[in-house]
């Protein structure tokens, strides 16, 4: 019997090339779509910054934002002048509490450094800012909590001799500096044009 080697050689071509043009057509499309996607966050818009003046009973004024709220502290130990400055659509709180001098300075300060240094833990770094208005007799610190801290926003204001007020600020969510960060960034504009605009009465 005679083999005829031309029309195996033949078919071996054909079956390589249909092999290789099924290797081929595993493009990079099919890759794609397989591909797991990075994590994303939803995207923020952000309001137009816009500031009102907040006035009270209180030995204080200053501008607040106009899409902010200001709330009375209702916490069963706050006192009067107790402010919780509400973010709603960002879903943020700026805690403010204010307190008379009297020979107390020095606890007033260590008190707040130490609410200030129980975010070290979470805390990639501690950044610290003097605010100092001798016309205005405005003195102050600012704690920028850097990381995952429940606070990234601390600071206090004081005449050096009859008023101390103490902010702080927080998000109703897990801490997550990644997701935050922008938020952050907004409201820490907020709360410096609260200490610019700040007055004691």
């Amino acid at each position: 019997m005679k083999i005829n080697f031309s029309f195996f050689i033949s078919v071996f071509n054909c079956l390589f090339i249909v092999l290789a043009l099924s290797l081929f057509s595993c493009t990079s499309e099919d890759d794609e779509a397989t591909t797991p996607k990075p994590r994303a966050y939803f995207r923020i818009t952000f309001p137009e910054k816009k500031y009102v003046k907040y006035d009270s009973v209180c030995p204080f004024t200053f501008e607040i934002p106009a899409y902010s709220k200001m709330e009375n502290d209702k916490t069963p130990n706050a006192e009067p002048c107790w402010l919780n400055l509400t973010f709603p659509s960002l879903n943020g709180t700026l805690h403010l509490s204010y307190k008379p001098v009297n020979g107390n300075a020095k606890a007033l300060f260590e008190d707040t450094y130490t609410l200030a240094s129980k975010h070290q833990i979470k805390a990639s770094g501690i950044e610290e800012h003097l605010f100092n208005n001798d016309s205005l007799k405005v003195y102050g610190l600012m704690y920028e909590i850097e990381g995952n801290a429940a606070s990234s926003v601390q600071f206090y204001l004081t005449d050096s001799t009859k008023h101390f007020l103490r902010g702080a600020l927080y998000f109703n969510s897990v801490p997550n500096i990644d997701s935050i960060a922008p938020v952050i960034e907004f409201v820490k504009k907020d709360i410096y044009h609260l200490i610019e605009t700040f007055r004691w009465k």
